[in-house]
């Protein structure tokens, strides 16, 4: 066996250890969630301020799954991104490195605080919004598949997708991507915005523009960052030489 094959083979089998752990400490965490779905389903469903429908007999064990998967996915996420960290050091530099370990907190500091940001602004005000649409003209009965899908894509996907400065700021901090860049591809970024807004909202304009504008100011905000990381750069650059 060539070297070349070994260090694959060695970046396999250390790939698959990474994933190992991220699998395991997921189904602990969605067992954890299981055990107090209940409790987590009643604290969901106070935006709803009525009881859910349900379809069918086996829905209520799709839901329970549903909520305990999406709680334990938010539970992994510090441990998915310290696992990608482990992963990938051996392959950058002393400074690189010294700049991803201090981003790692930020990128899951920003992640709580969009999903609370979806879960507790977001989420209330487009279905308080479409509750009062329907008010005069129908009787609103809410199925706990609708609810449950219609909170998810408002929160998990913003959660996700809040962590794009922090990323831009560390990709601009290791020199992958620079400000002209990200002005110059301005409207194609806009565009992808505004398709994974349409993506991962309810079918209706109201919901995916309030989802898109704070996605677009995001946008702007990491061509700001950018430019303070790139100057900075630049300077630590320069002094070096």
């Amino acid at each position: 066996m060539t070297v070349k094959e070994m260090n694959l083979v060695d970046h396999l089998e250390e790939l698959r250890k990474r994933l190992i752990i991220v699998i395991s400490f997921f189904l602990l965490a969605l067992i954890v969630s299981f055990a107090f779905v209940e409790e987590i389903y009643d604290w969901l469903i106070i935006a709803a301020d009525q009881n859910l429908t349900i379809l069918g007999p086996s829905d209520i064990l799709w839901i329970y799954f549903m909520i305990a998967g999406s709680c334990a996915i938010i539970i992994t996420t510090p441990i998915i991104l310290y696992q990608v960290w482990k992963f990938v050091e051996p392959a950058i530099n002393e400074k690189e490195r010294k700049a991803v370990f201090l981003f790692l907190p930020l990128l899951f500091i920003c992640f709580t605080g969009a999903i609370s940001f979806g879960y507790f602004v977001l989420f209330p005000s487009v279905l308080s919004f479409l509750q009062t649409l329907a008010a005069d003209q129908l009787n609103t009965m809410y199925t706990a598949e609708k609810y449950f899908k219609f909170l998810l894509h408002l929160t998990l996907p913003i959660g996700f997708l809040f962590e794009m400065p922090i990323i831009i700021m560390l990709l601009t901090r290791v020199g992958i991507i620079n400000p002209v860049m990200l002005a110059k591809t301005r409207k194609i970024g806009y565009l992808i915005l505004t398709i994974v807004s349409t993506l991962v909202t309810p079918p209706d304009f109201i919901s995916a523009l309030i989802v898109m504008a704070p996605l677009i100011l995001l946008y702007e905000i990491s061509i700001s960052i950018s430019k303070i990381m790139y100057r900075k750069r630049l300077r630590v650059l320069k002094e070096a030489s």
